[in-house]
């Protein structure tokens, strides 16, 4: 990855910071978007003092208009664009019979388009370097976890997304990713929107035992530098998928049954 150009969307924190950390550390020019601007310039000045080249882009992959503005800037910077990790999300928690319907926009606009449209804005590019698209998903996007509708749809969404491009493109050189983490200690449960699309505040899980996020990166890198297609991280992740493909009913129950332990849980309720 030496002086490949990388854009990783929503990178000023969690896995994002951390991808952004990895594929700088090891030779790689990089690209971080973000909405919050203190946050990003954070991060630039972070990583620049360990010697990373990074570009911190203030944007919202929600609009097209800001990733035609990331691309634009990419290459006048760095003149080239080899890797795309679509990094960017947002989480929900409330039953979809509760749940406000512009909550579900707001988490399908940034995490399946905002796929879409950074995808979209650099393609051309990646293209023409032979270069990679990874999308960094869920295990919510093979099952169905209640309490998330918009954020299980949005990453179905993606991951069919992701299986179509990788189809298209098998004989361009261009590799397509998906990567489903598993649950990683991240700030996308804090960041999390309640039915009323306000921020949830803290986690409802112990992410003491979980994968930290700079793990997760270490694991992508490697699987980005190999050109892997599917990456299913953890144990737990690779069992559920299985489990599901197989015992779908069985598993409606188990899944119910985690999901309502949680504290606060929207399954409490019923």
């Amino acid at each position: 990855m030496k002086d490949k150009v990388v854009i990783i969307t929503g990178g000023s924190s969690g896995i994002g910071k951390a991808l952004a950390e990895i594929f700088g550390s090891k030779g790689s020019k990089i690209v971080i978007t973000g909405r919050n601007s203190d946050a990003l310039s954070k991060v630039v000045f972070e990583l620049e003092k360990k010697g990373i080249e990074i570009l911190g882009v203030h944007s919202d992959v929600s609009k097209w208009e800001d990733n035609v503005a990331m691309v634009d800037q990419t290459l006048t910077r760095f003149e080239q664009i080899d890797v795309l990790i679509n990094n960017a999300g947002i989480n929900m928690r409330a039953l979809f019979s509760d749940v406000d319907l512009e909550v579900i926009k707001k988490v399908m606009d940034i995490n399946f388009y905002g796929t879409i449209y950074a995808t979209k804005a650099c393609l051309p590019h990646i293209l023409k370097n032979k270069g990679s698209i990874l999308g960094i998903s869920s295990i919510a996007g093979y099952r169905g976890l209640p309490g998330k509708t918009a954020y299980s749809t949005s990453k179905f969404a993606m991951q069919g997304f992701l299986e179509v491009l990788r189809t298209e493109l098998l004989y361009t050189g261009v590799n397509v990713m998906t990567v489903c983490p598993g649950f990683t200690a991240s700030n996308i449960r804090k960041a999390t929107l309640n039915k009323e699309g306000k921020l949830q505040g803290e986690s409802p899980r112990n992410e003491d035992k979980m994968m930290t996020a700079e793990e997760c990166a270490k694991r992508i890198y490697k699987a980005a530098v190999n050109r892997r297609k599917i990456v299913i991280m953890t144990r737990q992740g690779k069992l559920a998928v299985f489990m599901n493909k197989w015992f779908p009913v069985w598993m409606d129950k188990k899944v119910y049954d985690l999901f309502a332990d949680e504290p606060g849980s929207p399954l409490s309720q019923n």
